[in-house]
């Protein structure tokens, strides 16, 4: 799926930056999308982390439905992996993973005091993860205050940030970090449905295309309440619904086919068309 890789410059200056800070960090914090978990991982994360103490954040919780969230925190537990689901409009779930933070802390300290080390200098932990997946907010809502810069679009983080979030805790905020090739076809479609690449090197049409098939073989009560949408309706039918049920009519009261596209994906992305899952384990 070639077309729907996206790796700029930047990010390959971006992985370097991380590998280096990675030095400097006892904790490595990893965000992915409570929707696609699987595809919105970096394997090069994994590569980069080398036996350092890890918590996964499952962000964007409440736009997945709920029991498929279980289902990837027990995947992720059965792995090692410390896991928590956080809603990063409402804050849910930050104690869990402040208190996740407070043990991986806990962890080094107990590690210095047998290597002779007194003097505890702050735990230091690098948040990362793929473009869009809610770095900046996350840090804001962990610090309780807007200090990372946020963005509803990828590659807004730009340069170093180390934050204090409490006592003895420090962040450090990192670039969206995606692969040079994502050889799984599934995880690069899941990540352009997520808009985690730059929109303007995607096939939108495709993607209409296929976010259209998943919804109606794994939500048609949704779509058929929503917009009175069929399982047997095709792409055109499912679009034409969509703008005749939001009166987005040309002259003449024809369906505006364009403005559906638009608002259709935009909708899926915002969490407008109700709490969607693109993935499970297996």
């Amino acid at each position: 799926m070639g077309d729907l890789h996206w790796y700029p410059g930047h990010m390959a200056k971006a992985k370097r930056a991380i590998a280096e800070d990675l030095k400097l960090i006892d904790v490595i914090i990893e965000l992915t999308d409570a929707r696609a978990p699987m595809s919105s991982r970096n394997p090069d994360i994994d590569a980069m982390a080398n036996g350092k103490d890890r918590i996964m954040v499952m962000s964007k919780s409440d736009l997945a439905e709920s029991p498929a969230n279980d289902i990837w925190i027990g995947y992720f537990r059965d792995l090692g992996l410390d896991t928590a689901c956080v809603d990063l409009k409402s804050g849910a779930g930050m104690k869990k993973v402040k208190s996740l933070l407070a043990g991986a802390a806990e962890r080094k300290h107990e590690k210095d005091k047998k290597k002779g080390i007194r003097m505890q200098r702050p735990v230091r932990a690098l948040v990362c993860g793929i473009p869009n997946v809610g770095k900046s907010t996350f840090i804001n809502s962990m610090a309780g205050k807007n200090i990372a810069k946020t963005g509803n679009r990828p590659g807004v983080t730009k340069g170093k940030q180390w934050i204090t979030v409490s006592k003895g805790i420090e962040l450090l905020d990192s670039p969206g970090l995606l692969w040079p090739k994502i050889e799984d076809e599934r995880a690069a479609l899941n990540l352009a449905l997520l808009g985690s690449m730059n929109d303007e090197v995607i096939d939108r049409e495709r993607l209409i295309t296929e976010l259209a098939g998943i919804l109606r073989e794994r939500y048609s009560s949704m779509l058929s309440g929503l917009y009175g949408i069929l399982p047997e309706d095709d792409r055109e039918a499912v679009l034409s619904k969509i703008a005749i049920t939001m009166n987005m009519l040309q002259k003449g009261g024809q369906p505006d086919i364009d403005r559906a596209k638009h608002y259709f994906l935009d909708s899926f992305r915002g969490g407008k068309l109700g709490r969607i899952t693109l993935e499970l384990p297996g």
